[in-house]
């Protein structure tokens, strides 16, 4: 007797650290959608099926689905029209596949956006402060880069090295503590984006050089406003690779 109580306390207790039942079954729906939208099954303005197709489709309830389709709308890949549906507004690579698991795509693009706008003070920050070691240290790591470049390496921690030495330039320990705190999150962005252009054309690598070289030539020049802007540029062009480029 006093053995069963321990197991159905056992059992009660692993039910309570396990996700929801809905929480689950909404996962399931999101990634089957989002997996249609990317194979080109729901083409970028084209209309969903409607909640209650969804639901009988996947045998689910309708608030399940309704779950299901706001993350998809917060991933920006759908937006809502009021009596028109749900409408595909994006379509991320299908290569995005084979580097990072579906999951996760809603955060890569959220973890973009926060570095586009902390970056971009960074790098206005270091066009105001760098002294000449600042500068020398960004072009050494600009000069890696260029290796990376003509010998196709990957060249992820390079590339973080390269923003690492903006992020000191700024010479304010809380945004070089902000990126730091970001590194696994920024290094996975990076090696998704680097991997994406080398898979494709080395003319998209060789454009991300030219993206990190004028972001060093507006902070050598002290020019803030030049290099705010060439730094968000090069994060939304990295951004739009990985989620715009098969439109």
């Amino acid at each position: 007797m006093n053995r069963q109580k321990v197991q159905t306390r056992s059992r009660k207790s692993e039910d309570a650290g396990a996700p929801p039942p809905r929480a689950l079954k909404s996962e399931t729906v999101y990634r089957e959608v989002l997996a249609r939208i990317m194979q080109g099954d729901f083409p970028v303005n084209s209309r969903l099926p409607t909640e209650t197709a969804l639901a009988a489709e996947f045998g689910a309830s309708r608030p399940v689905v309704r779950q299901a389709l706001a993350r998809l709308r917060e991933d920006g890949l759908i937006e809502t029209l009021r009596g028109s549906g749900s409408v595909v507004c994006k379509r991320p690579t299908e290569l995005i596949q084979k580097f990072a698991p579906l999951a996760s795509i809603g955060d890569i693009q959220r973890c973009f956006e926060f570095r586009m706008g902390l970056e971009g003070e960074i790098a206005a920050l270091a066009a105001m402060r760098r002294n000449s070691d600042d500068i020398a240290n960004i072009r050494r790591r600009l000069e890696e880069l260029d290796n990376i470049v003509e010998t196709d390496e990957l060249g992820i921690k390079v590339d973080y090295a390269f923003h690492a030495a903006i992020a000191r330039a700024a010479h304010n320990v809380y945004y070089s503590s902000a990126l730091d705190s970001l590194r696994e999150q920024a290094l996975f962005g990076m090696n998704l984006t680097r991997r994406l252009s080398l898979s494709r054309t080395r003319t998209r690598i060789k454009a991300v050089q030219a993206e990190h070289r004028a972001i060093f030539q507006a902070i050598r020049d002290g020019d803030p406003e030049r290099a705010r802007q060439a730094m968000r540029a090069h994060i939304q062009s990295a951004k739009n690779w990985v989620f715009e480029s098969e439109q």
